[in-house]
């Protein structure tokens, strides 16, 4: 796998950035702006510390130490086929933040869910019950906004012909889908393998943009991520979400964070279009684009059902804000659609916010997680640098 400055946003030198390496010492929080990289270290430790504050862009020049950083020998070293242990690489750009996921927030990715749930996890069924979904609903979806008057008479609609779903329930009803993706400090970084339970048959990348939010519940800034899923244990049952979703490696976020300032702000990632490229070693190839803007909830609105009052994030959290799209793609027979394969490298890129690059493998021959807040702290505490 090749990573280079492709990887990059594409205004680089224009934006400000929160990135974590791990070097010999340990993982290191650094800062980008106007394309001089500042460590960040000394200052606050953790990356969750760092977006507490009021003005996170404003912080890297203020309280940042000049650093000398390679950037194009962090990005080649991070590839996991080719990466030297002894010089540094780049981590999920989070570490101590509560790792969430918004789900069904698409109406495509809404009828998808409800597919696997008709199909009981049997992807070969899959083409039919799409078409059968499609002839019953239709697009009269797609406008409705979710908890309205009108979203209430099409659930009634729908009760009457027994179509109702627990998907429909979350994509047009008022409560968004929130759910813990993984633990903290368990996501995967740019160029680190990502895994797909070997039990599973139907799996795909979700390609989504990711808010990063702090204890307060303000959105400092946006990433990538791939929040991977196993569509037939989904299917199977609501209830296994957890073994569909928290595996080993199954997360992947990064490259970077864009934090919010005078040029890039929250509006930027809802204006913000996803491609997701998908490239095997039985030389299949997809690739697909979708909008942030087609969501069906606002991102803010996402944001305040995750924390508030009645839910608390004191080292902050970040929000995977849901897919575009699933791919469908015909992946060998006929209507058995798309399922990863080992070795699949997978490409998730946005202009404004660069490209997360993963290699699939299964998820007991990715590297074990195996350093937490524990192993981070110890880290922290053999330095002398802050810790929360």
């Amino acid at each position: 796998m090749r990573l280079d400055r492709t990887c990059l946003p594409e205004d680089l030198a224009e934006g400000a950035f929160a990135l974590r390496i791990m070097t010999a010492d340990g993982p290191c929080i650094v800062g980008l702006i106007g394309g001089a990289a500042f460590d960040m270290t000394p200052a606050f430790g953790t990356l969750s510390a760092w977006m507490e504050e009021e003005n996170p862009a404003a912080a890297i020049r203020a309280r940042g130490a000049p650093l000398a950083l390679d950037l194009e020998g962090l990005l080649a070293n991070s590839a996991h086929d080719a990466r030297d242990p002894a010089r540094p690489w780049l981590l999920a750009p989070v570490d101590l933040q509560a790792v969430k996921a918004a789900g069904v927030t698409y109406v495509r990715s809404m009828l998808e869910r409800v597919i696997e749930e008709r199909c009981r996890g049997d992807a070969s069924l899959a083409a039919a019950v799409r078409a059968e979904v499609q002839a019953i609903i239709g697009d009269e979806l797609a406008h409705l906004v979710p908890g309205s008057a009108e979203a209430a008479r099409v659930k009634e609609a729908l009760v009457a012909k027994g179509w109702w779903s627990q998907y429909l329930e979350v994509g047009i009803g008022p409560d968004a889908e929130i759910f813990t993706k993984c633990q903290p400090m368990a996501a995967v970084g740019l160029g680190a393998k990502i895994g797909v339970h070997p039990a599973s048959a139907w799996s795909n990348p979700e390609p989504e943009a990711v808010l990063v939010v702090n204890s307060r519940g303000r959105i400092q800034g946006a990433t990538l991520g791939n929040d991977v899923n196993l569509r037939d244990v989904e299917g199977r049952s609501a209830l296994l979400l957890g073994r569909a979703k928290d595996n080993n490696a199954s997360a992947a976020l990064g490259p970077m964070i864009r934090l919010f300032d005078a040029g890039f702000a929250l509006e930027d990632v809802r204006r913000a279009e996803i491609t997701l490229a998908i490239s095997g070693r039985d030389s299949f190839a997809l690739t697909e684009t979708g909008a942030v803007g087609a969501i069906s909830r606002d991102p803010a609105e996402l944001v305040g059902q995750m924390i508030g009052a009645h839910h608390q994030y004191p080292d902050g959290a970040v929000l995977f804000l849901g897919t575009p799209f699933s791919p469908t793609k015909d992946r060998g027979a006929p209507g058995m659609g798309f399922t990863h394969r080992e070795g699949d490298v997978v490409r998730i890129a946005s202009p404004r916010l660069g490209a997360l690059v993963n290699e699939v493998d299964r998820t007991d021959e990715c590297p074990p997680w195996s350093f937490g807040a524990g192993a981070l702290f110890a880290s922290l505490m053999r330095r002398g640098l802050p810790r929360p």
